[in-house]
């Protein structure tokens, strides 16, 4: 039957769709759902919170991948954190330079779910000898990985509430720095500008101590609160983020439905309010 299913933000404001729930369950660690909607075909929510959806999800992880992968001294070893719906390794391993990747996913429902509801988002990754999943907590993977042994760090982690939280903080990124490759580089979701302003604010400044180099990039992603959301991009080297590999941008824009190399110049740009909150 279809009904509106609502992610509540604060007491006045909600983000929908019309649609008919697949599966409802409550793992380990948090309530997982399952959607189908006419507007965006099947979506997912962790904790009823918005997480990623059929017709919307390049948005989201072209935008998290492509401008740490076309800007990394080597992309052979990439670790991402979170990501269980399989959209961001899938666009990692489009790269033929990567050789492996190890998704470290906390919650196995996740990964359950999205294979079997959502199997285009994660598509041929799941099948990849490259990828390496690994069902466990990313936190603890982080700290006991060797130090330098990653050529970028992906954290595709939800809200900072439930298993997420760790996720944002200064002791995690710190780690994320230490195991990071010095021509590596990292990148984050970083939550609305709008929505989550102070959560945002405070994410870019803990990265710009653990890395000495930070900046947050936007783009649109509807389903999300405000339909404005950030990324952060982090590395070891100060604006490497405007020095992309000339034959890995041309590569990976070829296949692309988003991102290419006029929105890698642009998405950087900083609203006033932004700018002098961090100034």
């Amino acid at each position: 039957m279809t009904q509106w299913i609502d992610e509540v933000f604060e007491d006045n404001v909600r983000f929908g769709l019309a649609g008919e729930t697949l599966v409802e369950q409550q793992s380990p660690f948090q309530k997982v759902t399952v959607i189908r909607s006419d507007r965006f075909g099947n979506a997912l929510l962790l904790d009823d919170c918005w997480m990623t959806a059929e017709q919307s999800e390049k948005n989201y992880h072209e935008m998290i991948v492509h401008p740490p992968l076309t800007t990394a001294e080597s992309i052979e070893r990439v670790l991402i954190i979170g990501g269980g719906d399989g959209g961001t390794a899938r666009e990692v391993l489009r790269y033929p330079e990567v050789k492996q990747v190890d998704l470290v996913e906390i919650d196995e429902l996740v990964v359950q779910v999205s294979k079997q509801y959502m199997p285009g988002i994660g598509g041929s990754a799941w099948s990849d000898p490259r990828l390496n999943l690994r069902i466990q907590d990313g936190i603890a993977f982080v700290n006991e990985a060797e130090t330098a042994s990653y050529d970028v760090v992906l954290i595709d982690g939800s809200d900072p509430a439930g298993p997420a939280e760790g996720l944002f903080n200064h002791a995690f990124y710190a780690q994320c720095r230490r195991i990071l490759k010095d021509g590596g580089t990292f990148a984050t979701q970083s939550e609305s500008p709008e929505a989550f302003r102070d959560v945002h604010i405070e994410t870019v400044r803990a990265l710009r101590e653990a890395f000495g180099y930070a900046a947050p990039y936007y783009g649109p992603v509807t389903l999300y609160p405000s339909g404005w959301w950030s990324w952060t991009y982090a590395s070891p080297t100060p604006n490497r983020n405007r020095q992309p590999n000339e034959a890995r941008l041309s590569f990976i824009e070829a296949q692309t439905e988003i991102f290419n190399r006029d929105l890698l110049q642009s998405m950087f740009a900083q609203p006033n309010f932004i700018r002098r909150a961090l100034a």
